[in-house]
């Protein structure tokens, strides 16, 4: 089974450091929900596991199975098998949705091996028919003219066409009305599983009553501050995150795996 371990990760950009020690580990077949206030550093983990130029590691390591992703590009990490779905996806007009997902899934073949048509579309619809998404869907340009449900179904129907062994999704409730936000969920429901890993980035826990996690982070001024089950998403939601401010007072602690604790 394969994971990813964030160990000691210290990420700084225009020279203010965002990120101070983070430890993190989750595994195929888990979900884990990272929770946190504005400004503590959750999204800016997800763009650092990206790969994104702006930020800085300066301490730490991002390991999968081992081998560390910081020296990959970002295309070469997403070979690895790491997906990312950000809170504002971008649109690319022009270009299919049909057009772009063969695009990358070719990509990922090796030089001079051809994907196969037939194949490609049977693949992309078993797919769409699982995310319950129409066939007229495929030959929209992506994200253009989207509605915000709309962008977060399909970089799900990404997620599911290209298959990848873990999966980043940074704040993906944002901006969904309620009915939105249940479309959404029922397709991660649909692509959990013992090959793919998910860890949820959000504010509320709303989103932990679709997709129930497995394990619950709290991520306060750029660290793990606190780990444990779904549980813990229900306490944070009655109490709020001022007791993170005053001196974090102690929390009923809870049973969960050795591997989903901070080091």
């Amino acid at each position: 089974m394969s994971s990813i371990s964030v160990q000691n990760l210290h990420v700084t950009i225009n020279g203010q450091e965002i990120i101070q020690g983070l430890d993190l580990e989750f595994s195929q077949g888990e979900v884990h929900a990272v929770m946190g206030p504005n400004g503590s550093g959750k999204s800016t983990l997800a763009k650092v596991m990206a790969g994104h130029p702006d930020y800085e590691v300066t301490e730490g390591d991002i390991l999968l199975d081992g081998e560390s992703l910081l020296a990959l590009e970002p295309d070469q990490r997403a070979h690895k098998g790491l997906f990312m779905a950000f809170q504002y996806p971008v649109e690319i007009p022009g270009v299919s949705n049909a057009n772009f997902l063969r695009a990358a899934l070719q990509a990922r073949l090796p030089e001079g091996e051809e994907l196969d048509a037939t194949d490609f579309y049977q693949r992309l619809y078993e797919k769409m028919d699982l995310l319950e998404i129409k066939r007229e869907f495929t030959a929209r340009a992506v994200n253009e003219g989207f509605s915000g449900g709309e962008k977060k179904r399909n970089e799900i129907l990404q997620m599911a066409v290209l298959e990848p062994a873990f999966a980043v999704l940074d704040e993906t409730d944002s901006g969904l009305d309620i009915d939105a936000l249940k479309i959404v969920a029922h397709g991660v429901n649909k692509l959990r599983g013992p090959k793919l890993g998910v860890l949820l980035i959000t504010h509320y826990q709303r989103l932990l009553n679709y997709i129930v996690p497995d394990f619950v982070h709290v991520m306060f001024a750029g660290k793990i501050v606190r780990s444990g089950g779904k549980e813990l998403a229900l306490e944070l939601e009655s109490r709020g995150y001022d007791w993170l401010k005053t001196g974090q007072p102690e929390m009923e602690e809870e049973t969960v795996s050795p591997a989903a604790l901070p080091n």
